[in-house]
Formats: C-alpha cells, structure tokens, sequence
C-alpha cells in the first residue's frame, strides 16, 4: 500500500499547529512540531548534548493543508532534532508482599530518557 495525500479543511485550532508530524521510536509515537521539545526513550549509541538526531519512521506528516499518511511509514521523511538534554527519570519503586510468610521485597528503577528539541520536519 502506498502513502495517500488528503487535502483537508482544517478548523481553527487545528490550522494553529501548523506543521507537524507524527514520529515512532523508542515503541511509542510522538507528536513532533518544529521547535518543540520531546522526552523520548534513551537511543542507543554514544551522543553528546548538540548532536543531530534523525528519525527516519515517519508515520504521518501534515504542512496545514495536506496531510500524508503512511503505510505504515512515509518513505523519505525525515524529522532531524538536537539532543538538549541526556538523563534519568525520578525513581519508581515496586514492592512484593506476602502476609505471614516473612516475604518483603523492595526494588527501584530509574528510566532513561533523552529531550531533544525538533529542528525541521521533512
């Protein structure tokens, strides 16, 4: 299956965002906007705060009177971001209880993450 174009009347509020597209990575997918900042998984591979970040799995692109939907990926688009910032997430904790047995477990994790700011959509 191809990638369908369709022109579409857009609202008020939704001529207001302007271009954006519709970015996976990471499992999830993320609404991405030009100068926008969003807090993704940790990719794999050494980067530095400044450095460009392609993501090539386009799902779904829009210019304000055009939308392009892929199936399932639009070939040949691209979002480039900058990585602003390379951290940890606050700690969750899990707890395993089994009443008059003496069971009592207690974990914690920390997730990943990187934000990186969306310089261009194409």
């Amino acid at each position: 299956m191809a990638t369908k174009a369709i022109k579409t009347k857009k609202t008020k509020t939704e001529a207001a965002v302007g271009d954006f597209a519709v970015i996976k990575t990471g499992g999830k997918q993320y609404f991405a906007k030009e100068g926008g900042i969003l807090k993704i998984e940790k990719l794999a591979g050494s980067f530095k705060v400044g450095d460009a970040i392609t993501f090539d799995e386009v799902l779904m692109t829009d210019d304000g009177s055009t939308s392009i939907f892929g199936a399932p990926m639009i070939k040949g688009a691209k979002v480039t971001a900058t990585l602003e910032e390379e951290g940890r997430d606050k700690k969750v904790t899990t707890i395993k209880y089994k009443q008059k047995s003496r069971y009592f477990k207690k974990t914690g994790h920390r997730q990943p993450y990187m934000k990186v700011k969306i310089t261009s959509i194409k």
